[in-house]
This record gives C-alpha cells, structure tokens and sequence, in this order.
C-alpha cells in the first residue's frame, strides 16, 4: 500500500471537499438558524480508511470515560498509536482544509487544535453512549471560543441498526433528534454554540465504532448570544431524574469556573509532545 502522510492525506480531503463544495454550502446553510451541520461521505480511498480501523487502538489502550454522562473509551496522546492515525488527524488540521472548511460555514477566521484539547481518537464499544449535551464553549486557556466538531468515522459496515450514531437536537433535548449515521468513511461537521445540542445514542451490538476528531476555534463566538460555559449534559427527553443531576453537575462545575478561571485542574485529555 502507498505510504500516506499527513501533506498527501490532506490533498484527499481538499479534493473530496472541494468536489462536493456546492451541496456542503447548501447542507450548513440550510440547518445554520438551529444547528448548522452537514455530512460528506467516501472521504479518503476506502483502503486508507479501512487501514485507520485495522490499526486503531483497542480499549484497553484508551481511556475510559464512565459516568451518568457518557460511556466511551477515548485517547489523545497520538504517539501511543499508530502513526497513521496521527497523520490523518493532523491532515484535517492542514492550513487549506481549515480555510476552505471555513468558507463552506461562512467562518471567516478558524483555527485547528495542535494540542487536540477535548479531540483524538474515540472508541465506542457496546452500550457505550453519550447523553444530549453543549460542548464546553471554549480551548483549554479560555481564549478562543470552540466553533466546529470534526468527527471522521473508520468502522467498516456500521449500520443504522448498529446504534452508536450522532444526533443533533436542532429543537433542544426535549424535543426529537436529527439523526446522522456513522457510517464508515464519513466526515460529520457540526457547529458548536450555545444551543447545539448533540448525543451519541447507545451501541446495540459488540463491536467498536471508532472515529477520529478535530475542533476549530475562533476568536469570535457564533452566535451573539454565546457566552462562556462548561460542557453541560442532559438526560433524554422524558428521563427526568438524570435531568435534575445532570443540572445540579454543571451548575457545580460552572461555580467552580467561576471562581478559578482555568478549573482546578487540568484536562488530561491533551497531547502532551
């Protein structure tokens, strides 16, 4: 197989991008008033992607995130892994894809991650889930506000009734998501604001969905209404208990950075060179 670097993987992207740029345009603008989002599949030559999925690292080389929240196994401490993997998450972080993504949503100055705060490689094994939640608003020194989520799914033959999927609440979490499959190959990229509610419903079968993400940040928010706020979750429409603990967590964690700017302590979930 053709040895793939970042510089090569990144002219994949473009190309693929710029080939379906009108229909991607008309995707965000058309969901831009509540989520903007949009979706763009076969995103590298199947057998690249395919070699993403071989040598993606098993659970018991990640993290596991385990609570109320969220179940997933996740890792950005790329050197850990495979080097491939490393070479197509910085691909999307290459200068030209970060503009030309920038111009399909209308953002005009974008930033990638190189540290991948809150990014990397994420896992989700049966029953894994992840409850409607807000991204945390901005990076890691509270300078730049988060405004893109990059999410590229590797499973082969990841079906509808597989679970494991992306929903957008475009109404909020008490009303119906918008369903968008992680089907292998694809690229997902949705806005993330103040009311961009988003979930990942449970796995229903025993193998692993994997995926592969960036964020971009700006120095502006997206929305007027942004302000700064800690990643807040909910329970699902009707789950009123989780709902009452999941509110109570995010108004603690949000007094807390209230009072220490930074948190009391640093996210781990960084690469540290």
């Amino acid at each position: 197989m053709e040895r793939f670097n970042r510089e090569n993987i990144s002219e994949l992207i473009y190309d693929r991008l710029k080939e379906k740029e009108a229909e991607l345009k008309q995707a965000y603008q058309a969901s831009k008033h509540h989520i903007g989002y949009f979706f763009i599949d076969d995103v590298l030559p199947e057998a690249l992607a395919k070699q993403c999925y071989e040598v993606f690292p098993k659970p018991s080389e990640m993290r596991c995130l385990k609570s109320i929240r969220e179940y997933k196994y996740v890792s950005a401490q790329m050197d850990a892994h495979h080097q491939l993997l490393e070479e197509v998450i910085y691909a999307f972080q290459d200068e030209k894809i970060v503009k030309f993504i920038g111009e399909i949503c209308e953002i005009p100055a974008l930033y990638a991650d190189n540290s991948l705060y809150a990014g990397g490689l994420s896992l989700m094994a049966k029953d894994n889930f992840l409850n409607p939640h807000l991204d945390n608003s901005h990076d890691a020194e509270r300078e730049r506000w988060r405004v893109l989520n990059l999410l590229y799914y590797v499973t082969p033959d990841w079906h509808a009734d597989n679970g494991g999927h992306l929903e957008v609440w475009p109404d909020g979490p008490k009303k119906e998501p918008v369903v968008i499959e992680s089907k292998f190959n694809r690229l997902a990229i949705m806005a993330t604001h103040d009311t961009s509610w988003h979930s990942v419903n449970k796995v229903q079968v025993d193998r692993s969905r994997c995926c592969i993400s960036n964020y971009y940040f700006s120095d502006t928010p997206l929305k007027d209404t942004d302000r700064f706020h800690v990643t807040k979750f909910r329970g699902r429409p009707g789950d009123t208990v989780t709902n009452i603990i999941l509110d109570l967590d995010a108004n603690v964690r949000m007094l807390v950075r209230k009072i220490f700017k930074k948190g009391i302590r640093k996210n781990p979930h960084v690469y540290k060179k």
